[in-house]
């Protein structure tokens, strides 16, 4: 049964062996980038706290997920900052399974208005996977990356 699992000092090792194909590496940070980054927050346009969580199947690693929230910024007030599925584990449903979970997360905190994403514009499959959950491409390209956002309230 799958499930997401905070990143502590007993599974960062296994979460950071974890690879997206060789394909897609420029779509995504690295694992090891991302835990370091998550340390010490984000600075775009106001400090984003940032939630790193491994996605396991049973006590598998299977991919890594960060969201990031800033209750004060105008725009949107969470962000997923990586969506990751190592590449033995792709096309299993774990990419779905880990976007509801963070939905649901973000449902349940009325703080949250709106929820962006960003993503290199020639990524179809994440395209089309955030556009499944309701996401918007806003037609803005903030550090070369498509921006697209999801209304909750």
């Amino acid at each position: 049964m799958a499930e997401i699992r905070p990143v502590t000092q007993h599974n960062w090792e296994e979460l950071i062996d974890l690879k997206v194909r060789e394909d897609q590496r420029k779509f995504v940070a690295s694992n090891l980038y991302s835990i370091a980054q998550a340390q010490f927050g984000d600075e775009f346009e106001g400090h984003w706290d940032l939630y790193p969580l491994g996605i396991y199947d049973a006590d598998v690693p299977v991919g890594f997920l960060m969201y990031a929230f800033n209750f004060e910024h105008p725009k949107h007030q969470a962000y997923i900052q990586r969506l990751m599925v190592d590449e033995n584990f792709q096309g299993k449903g774990f990419g779905k399974f880990a976007m509801k979970k963070m939905l649901e997360i973000f449902h349940t905190d009325e703080r949250i208005k709106n929820v962006s994403i960003s993503y290199e514009p020639e990524n179809d499959t994440a395209r089309k996977l955030y556009a499944s959950f309701g996401f918007v491409e806003t037609g803005e390209i903030v550090d070369g990356e498509s921006v697209a956002v999801l209304k909750l309230r």
